[in-house]
């Protein structure tokens, strides 16, 4: 059983996703893979987990290679059998939150909400923060384009996407994930590196994040200044919904002004 639980963490199959595919409760699962032996399994189940790796019997385990090639078979096996197997009840529990969404990435959605589901409620004490810095990640995402290459770089690197794809911006990546090699190597033989200067590093990064601070709150005030100025030139007291379009056009023309 060992042996079956590495190859599915190396396969990235889920708890929520295996009981899905083998149509058990997640705890089922847990159940299944405490056992000493996949012989002691269902019948049924072991012959539906056997089909999912692309083996006839529980001996071939042993031999089963994860690279990229069998993750993408492994991958399309089970997506095939969701798809024919609930295709019209995988999102009726909670439609609305899939409004707008295409199939493609309503599946998506409901794969990134499984595992974050399940590590949430297995909290071991840091997957709330772990969480919390994903949101965080997710929100700078929208203004920052390098971290889309860090999702390419860490989805390459840990083999769960081909090398080869440029989805982006092709130059800009090669030479981000060329300098993030680089430093993820840099950061794996830190022990050789000196004291001093990885804290003169850390200093300056954090003197880069307080001058972002000044200049996120410098921002802030700005605009502030401009809502107040715009209310009082218009005769408002407050923006709502009957004059936002107006407050909003008056605050455009103050900063075009330059006006404080």
């Amino acid at each position: 059983m060992k042996k079956l639980n590495t190859i599915l963490h190396e396969l990235g199959i889920s708890k929520v996703k295996l009981a899905k595919y083998l149509g058990v409760s997640r705890q089922m699962i847990y159940n299944y893979l405490e056992l000493e032996d996949l012989n002691k399994w269902p019948k049924d189940k072991k012959v539906l987990l056997l089909n999912l790796l692309g083996i006839k019997n529980v001996k071939d385990l042993e031999d089963i290679k994860v690279d990229t090639d069998y993750i993408n078979e492994v991958e399309n096996r089970v997506e095939t059998l969701l798809n024919d197997n609930t295709s019209n009840e995988k999102f009726k529990y909670d439609a609305n939150v899939y409004e707008g969404l295409s199939k493609k990435n309503r599946e998506l959605f409901m794969n990134i909400i499984d595992l974050i589901k399940e590590d949430l409620t297995d909290d071991d004490g840091e997957q709330y923060f772990t969480y919390s810095y994903l949101y965080n990640f997710i929100q700078a995402m929208r203004t920052s384009k390098e971290l889309r290459y860090i999702l390419s770089y860490v989805a390459k690197s840990s083999c769960l996407a081909k090398p080869s794809a440029y989805v982006f911006d092709e130059e800009e990546e090669f030479v981000f994930e060329s300098i993030m090699f680089s430093a993820m190597t840099l950061y794996h033989n830190s022990n050789g590196l000196s004291k001093s200067k990885i804290t003169e590093l850390h200093k300056r990064f954090l003197k880069q994040i307080e001058q972002k601070k000044e200049e996120k709150l410098s921002r802030t005030l700005e605009l502030t200044t401009y809502r107040i100025r715009a209310l009082k030139e218009l005769g408002y007291t407050e923006i709502n919904e009957k004059n936002s379009n107006e407050v909003l056009e008056k605050i455009a023309e103050i900063e075009a002004r330059g006006v404080i």
